[in-house]
């Protein structure tokens, strides 16, 4: 070999080797994944991040769990997602505030083949990877049911809902009014109940001086299922409340008797299959564009089970039911 050459020669090796060993250093790095969410604060929040950290510990994922406060969140969301955008994660998963105003942002991860997964509330975005969460619908006309079980045909019922401007709360009530109307139940009133300028508690007094002849409330979450159930109480009736999230507050009064039914949409197992199906789709796998995190009905007699999970996995103390 000519002496001339022999430089050339190593610097070749040099690069082959370098990119091998790049390679290889990619392979081990963990999948990064972020999890941008609309609060942290609420129980359903700290049940779907505690979900998505048993996910990242389970599958070995450099992942974090963000979300805006709730002041201007929306915009503070949407800053959010450009900044994760900087940090290129390997997948993001998102629950939308304003699906419409997150979409122009959810195309710029696409161009850099950033996978983009709904969770809980689907964007119905048509390039999103994929929608982990419950069938809304399905839930309402669960819900629906529930309600009619304890009614007659005839009697009167109130839907309270937080929102009308996203899909998820469109789709419960959908489903309620549905069941309801096929089993003879008059829906004589939808309100507002829970936002910055409504208190609950106030809405649902109102509702219950306005209409005394009610028989049945469905709340689109939980909170609102609480507030309704408080001022039932304080007027001594016996209306039965259904909420659909299965919070903390919603199984302290199945425990208690002060409600014999609620609906859980399982908010821990949409969190945690939420980076199952993240990682696939970094895997280049193939990934179903709907998964069904499903809908359980809690009674008294399970409640007591899925209580001891929540004070194992999520809330770490069983002094929140007490």
């Amino acid at each position: 070999m000519k002496k001339w050459m022999v430089p050339l020669v190593f610097m070749v090796f040099l690069t082959v080797a370098i990119g091998i060993t790049a390679k290889f250093l990619k392979r081990d790095e963990k999948p990064k994944i972020v999890v941008v969410l609309q609060e942290l604060n609420t129980d359903l929040s700290k049940t779907i991040k505690a979900g998505i950290e048993k996910g990242f510990a389970d599958f070995d994922i450099d992942g974090k769990v963000i979300a805006p406060d709730s002041q201007d969140s929306e915009s503070k969301q949407i800053a959010m997602l450009k900044d994760v955008l900087k940090q290129k994660p390997d997948a993001l998963i998102i629950i939308p505030i304003q699906s419409a105003a997150s979409i122009p942002v959810f195309k710029e991860y696409q161009k850099r083949n950033i996978p983009v997964l709904m969770l809980y509330q689907d964007a119905r975005w048509k390039d999103q990877t994929t929608f982990i969460g419950t069938d809304h619908l399905r839930l309402g006309k669960i819900a629906g049911e529930l309600l009619s079980s304890f009614l007659q045909p005839g009697d009167q019922v109130v839907i309270i809902h937080d929102t009308k401007t996203n899909a998820t709360v469109n789709d419960r009530i959908m489903g309620a009014k549905e069941t309801l109307e096929n089993g003879g139940i008059e829906i004589v009133t939808e309100q507002m109940g829970d936002d910055e300028s409504r208190n609950a508690k106030v809405v649902i007094s109102n509702i219950l001086q306005t209409y005394p002849n009610i028989r049945g409330v469905f709340a689109t979450n939980d909170n609102i299922a609480l507030e309704a159930l408080k001022v039932i109480e304080e007027k001594e009736l016996k209306i039965p409340v259904v909420g659909p999230d299965g919070t903390s507050g919603m199984l302290k009064a199945i425990e208690e008797g002060k409600l014999n039914v609620t609906l859980a949409s399982n908010p821990y197992d949409m969190g945690y299959l939420s980076v199952e199906q993240a990682l696939k789709a970094i895997k280049g796998e193939h990934v179903d564009k709907r998964i069904d995190s499903g809908v359980d009905i809690v009674t008294k007699d399970n409640a007591k089970s899925r209580i001891d999970f929540y004070t194992k996995n999520v809330f770490y103390k069983r002094e929140i039911f007490k």
